[in-house]
């Protein structure tokens, strides 16, 4: 226990800028990388690792236990390998924000607002008669393995054609349809379901898939409620419900760039879990 001591205060006493400046940086990957877990199962997998890596530390070093020790030192390459295996979809998620950074969308402000008109006319109208929906508008990450998995359309979007394609009993009405631009370029496309902790305690399967898109691209995504009449924007991993027409139309036109984000605008996201 003394010679761990010591070991700490020597290395406390060789710490320069140069080291506090390595170590903030080390911290802030790492908090990033929390957040970026926040509520996942990967959450309570990560855990549970560190749980026996400090289990690991605390037989092996503090108490002089030498088989311990070498069973961990040895167990800790195949860790490093296994990881980047179980957290493949976090750290998919990741890049991808990575790479969107910087990119402008090369949609024009009119086709875009024109856009978000009509989702937001349709949702309202679906909202009414409690017709279920699930509209996806593509921002910067193409949705080709999502269209595809659907039925192709390239119609240009009006405000009854989207109403129709979710009509109780209609050939189409099951599963999301996915917008580009001003075009609806497939229906009744499968989307993934979030894997959010919390997310089946309280959402539905159209909340769920809406919400496990929006966890792995930036597409935003409208879900119109049949149970309560409701209509929520997923985008980002976080989920909110548009208590009128003006807030659904404005979080729209923000997230798809119709209109410039203002900070004192609260579009009040709510994580999952």
């Amino acid at each position: 226990m003394t010679e761990f001591v010591q070991l700490v205060w020597s290395t406390l006493q060789r710490i320069d800028l140069r080291a506090l400046a390595d170590i903030s940086i080390v911290a802030a990957i790492i908090y990033w990388v929390l957040l970026l877990l926040r509520g996942t199962t990967a959450m309570v997998v990560l855990r549970g690792i560190v749980a026996l890596l400090l289990l690991g530390f605390f037989l092996g070093n503090l108490l002089q236990l030498t088989v311990v020790a070498w069973l961990f030192r040895s167990a800790f390459t195949a860790i490093l390998v296994v990881v980047p295996i179980l957290f493949l979809p976090e750290l998919r998620r990741a890049l991808e924000r990575v790479g969107r950074t910087g990119f402008a969308r090369l949609t024009h402000h009119d086709d875009v607002a024109e856009a978000v008109g009509i989702v937001a006319d349709a949702s309202l109208r679906l909202a009414s008669r409690r017709c279920g929906g699930l509209i996806v508008l593509e921002r910067d990450t193409q949705l080709h393995e999502y269209v595809e998995l659907g039925v192709s359309l390239d119609a240009l979007a009006t405000v009854d054609l989207l109403v129709s394609l979710f009509l109780p009993n209609g050939p189409l009405h099951d599963g999301a349809v996915i917008l580009r631009g001003q075009r609806i370029v497939a229906a009744r496309c499968v989307l993934p379901l979030s894997d959010s902790l919390g997310a089946g305690a309280y959402l539905g399967t159209r909340h769920r898939a809406a919400l496990g898109l929006s966890e792995r691209t930036d597409a935003a995504v409208v879900v119109i409620s049949e149970e309560r009449g409701t209509i929520s924007v997923a985008t980002d991993g976080h989920i909110a419900v548009q208590p009128d027409a003006e807030t659904l139309r404005h979080t729209l036109a923000i997230l798809c760039g119709a209109v410039p984000a203002s900070p004192s605008v609260r579009l009040g996201w709510r994580r999952a879990g």
